[in-house]
């Protein structure tokens, strides 16, 4: 092109991507949060984004899209443009445990651009507090000496409750009943009642009880105790070497954005991860802020599914069947 020709050429002309010809972001972003309203995943969301949106000076815009365990969500986000205006919460659901259990509609991998991690919680290990038992070590002897007499409840099959039990099923070599719920408090209500005898919940989920006396804590997951049970140890420190297993969320959008669009979100969101209020108020949901590289962040949600389809496999869990 000549000089005048250049200048006066627009981006578009220039083969830029669509993003690059004003600035972003110039127009709200659209987040998309893969539960209903209301519960601890909406909460991070809403809590991020109330931030984020400051940090960019522009308005996210939460889309709570419920249902197909995420699926509905995930087939929205990957069919959006690559522009950075659409956004998800993938969460250990939709880009670990689901993928591992069960064939859907989209790939978690090559369907997704990775942004950014928020943060997570672990997974603890609690017992009916009738349950004889104080320690892990005498959970696992209790386990061996009540072969198919104890039970376990979950938030429902292939979920991470169910996981994190049959991973820790399949390290002791002892068996437990699973019963599988619709939901978590339905779970948590009979583990109090003394109809189930153990779970592998959430920590947030879990708080309330802890709290109150009725269920009594073990273990958590992990290989650092958690800052708010400073009392509980891993299960790492406990003998179970690497055992991990935590709710955690992260943002994605659709495959192929922009590397440089990327990093903007990326860089923006670690600055909001950082603020120690924004640390304080995700505390409520027992959520640690964990920032990470889109890079890093990518291969955690590969290893994610690695760990969940190992553990799948081993334990015969396949939701399709």
């Amino acid at each position: 092109m000549k000089r005048r020709t250049l200048l006066q050429a627009t981006p578009l002309m220039l083969g830029l991507p669509a993003w690059a010809q004003t600035a972003f972001p110039n127009k709200p972003i659209r987040y998309i949060v893969p539960v209903a309203p209301g519960g601890g995943s909406d909460f991070v969301g809403r809590t991020v984004t109330e931030r984020w949106g400051q940090a960019l000076k522009q308005t996210f815009v939460v889309d709570n899209q419920s249902g197909g365990g995420g699926t509905i969500a995930a087939q929205t986000t990957a069919r959006a443009a690559p522009d950075g205006y659409t956004l998800m919460q993938g969460y250990v659901a939709t880009h670990g445990t689901s993928p591992a259990t069960r064939k859907l509609p989209y790939d978690a991998i090559k369907d997704f651009t990775p942004v950014g991690m928020i943060g997570g919680t672990p997974n603890v290990l609690v017992v009916n507090a009738a349950l004889p038992v104080n320690t892990l070590k005498e959970f696992v002897a209790y386990l061996r000496q009540n072969p198919g007499k104890l039970s376990y409840g979950s938030a429902g099959a292939g979920s991470l409750t169910h996981l994190t039990m049959e991973l820790f099923k399949q390290q002791v070599n002892s068996f437990i009943v699973h019963i599988p719920y619709r939901g978590i408090a339905p779970a948590f209500t009979d583990l109090i009642g003394g109809q189930t005898q153990a779970m592998f919940p959430g920590l947030a989920a879990a708080v309330p009880h802890i709290r109150s006396g009725r269920v009594r804590p073990l273990a958590v997951t992990g290989l650092v105790r958690h800052p708010q049970f400073k009392d509980i140890p891993t299960l790492d420190e406990s003998g179970f070497k690497g055992f991990e297993a935590q709710q955690w969320y992260g943002v994605v959008g659709p495959a192929g954005m922009p590397a440089a669009l990327v990093k903007t979100l990326n860089d923006s969101l670690g600055a909001v991860l950082a603020m120690p209020d924004l640390r304080e108020k995700l505390s409520i949901e027992a959520l640690e802020p964990l920032a990470m590289s889109p890079e890093q962040f990518a291969e955690f949600i590969r290893a994610d599914i690695a760990r969940w389809t190992q553990v799948a496999k081993a334990r015969g869990i396949q939701l399709d069947n």
